[in-house]
């Protein structure tokens, strides 16, 4: 593993995670959207990551190279998809979205749930860059040990 590699894992990860932050920042902001441009309700959006240049092995294959020399590519955002599950169904006949019984489709996404995973985030998020710290400060004494 080069001495830049692990700045670019980190690197990866700090992206990845201000990515999801922001993806849970459009949830909460649309939590209360009834109509989007196509006329239904918003619909919780989901980030899902893998691993950075990662390939889909048989497990020999990954552990015969594993077991050689393990080598971290970082982390990607593989895609950002729509939460399957219902809106919630309010009863609520004022309002200008309503059905003809009086029910409006509100978006399915728990202000609990996106605060949860918005700390799970700012943590991990948190953790790339202590880690990143870390690495530039083991880089910097390597400098210096050469100095005598």
């Amino acid at each position: 593993m080069g001495m830049f590699d692990s700045f670019n894992i980190n690197a990866s990860g700090l992206t990845a995670q201000r990515y999801r932050m922001d993806v849970i920042a459009e949830n909460v902001a649309n939590a209360n959207t009834t109509r989007t441009e196509d006329g239904s309700p918003y619909k919780r959006k989901v980030v899902a990551f893998e691993e950075k240049n990662g390939s889909y092995e048989n497990f020999d294959t990954i552990f015969g190279r594993a077991s050689r020399r393990f080598k971290g590519h970082g982390v990607a955002v593989s895609g950002t998809y729509e939460d399957k599950s219902e809106g919630n169904m309010v009863y609520d006949p004022a309002h200008p979205d309503a059905d003809e019984n009086g029910y409006v489709t509100y978006p399915n996404v728990n202000i609990i749930t996106e605060m949860t995973n918005l700390i799970d985030a700012s943590r991990s998020y948190e953790a790339n860059a202590t880690a990143f710290e870390a690495s530039k400060a083991i880089a910097k004494q390597g400098l210096t040990m050469g100095q005598g």
